[in-house]
């Protein structure tokens, strides 16, 4: 598979560069280059492409406003790169892919690249599988609800127990007790009832060990657990909150309503 790549830098030289270090991965091809936030929004809504290499600080729109100006497409995979470290905890809030300091060092961007064919590899699966249900559903009816009635009985296959290392310990934590769980990059901060632990997994996975008659997603990077939902708070512009047992709420955007009319009849 062929990784569509668009660099954006408003430094020519840095672009050079990064060409250079991707020249050696035969998956990963430049489509386009950019200099400034502007072309980098026009391009990636015209070219579609997979990954985009992205610098933070530019002119007129930074490389976070890049991320807000795609949001109402399917957005291509994100890697920040940039000389200023003090960023990084936004890049993971954008839920980035990785995030790179300048100048970009050999082994840590062929990592990058690794999660990169890992996260598209993934992302293809679901959608295949989705045009297949979707296929299903409108030629033969009963397989799609022999391919739910599957998926019912491999509910039993979730883990009820996720060893968490945190601060040089080992936490066993009762899946049941976990309120939600934050994204933030590759690290997952879990919320029981009264602690916080850091686990470093991709969403992606961790849903996947989680069962999702429970477990579903509110937000771009944030996972709910239903049964500790107590209240729904209804907010601004479609959006509303839910209120856990512990008394913490947690945002719906309005992208996972459908999960609300669960609690409302």
């Amino acid at each position: 598979m062929t990784i569509r790549t668009i660099l954006v830098d408003d430094e020519k030289l840095a672009i050079q560069g990064l060409q250079l270090r991707l020249e050696p991965y035969d998956d990963v091809e430049i489509i386009e280059t950019c200099q400034n936030g502007r072309e980098a929004i026009r391009a990636i809504k015209t070219q579609k492409p997979d990954l985009v290499f992205l610098d933070i600080q530019m002119p007129g729109f930074d490389g976070f406003s890049v991320v807000q100006g795609v949001m109402e497409i399917d957005p291509p995979l994100f890697v920040f790169v940039t000389a200023f470290q003090e960023h990084a905890i936004r890049a993971f809030e954008a839920n980035a892919v990785n995030y790179l300091m300048k100048p970009v060092d050999e082994d840590k961007l062929a990592d990058t690249i690794e999660r990169v064919r890992q996260r598209l590899s993934e992302k293809k699966s679901s959608d295949e599988a989705e045009r297949l249900k979707n296929v299903l559903s409108e030629v033969a009816p009963q397989a799609v609800e022999d391919f739910e009635a599957d998926e019912s009985d491999a509910a039993g296959r979730y883990e009820k127990l996720i060893n968490v290392k945190d601060r040089g310990q080992i936490f066993r934590v009762e899946v049941g007790t976990i309120e939600h769980i934050e994204a933030a990059g590759d690290y997952m901060c879990i919320y029981t009832g009264d602690n916080s632990l850091i686990l470093r997994e991709t969403m992606k996975d961790l849903e996947r060990r989680l069962d999702p008659r429970k477990f579903q997603r509110v937000h771009r990077s944030t996972i709910v657990n239903l049964d500790q939902v107590r209240q729904v708070k209804p907010h601004t512009n479609g959006e509303c909150f839910l209120v856990l047992d512990s008394g913490a709420e947690v945002k719906v955007s309005r992208s996972y309503r459908d999960v609300v009319a669960r609690f409302v009849h």
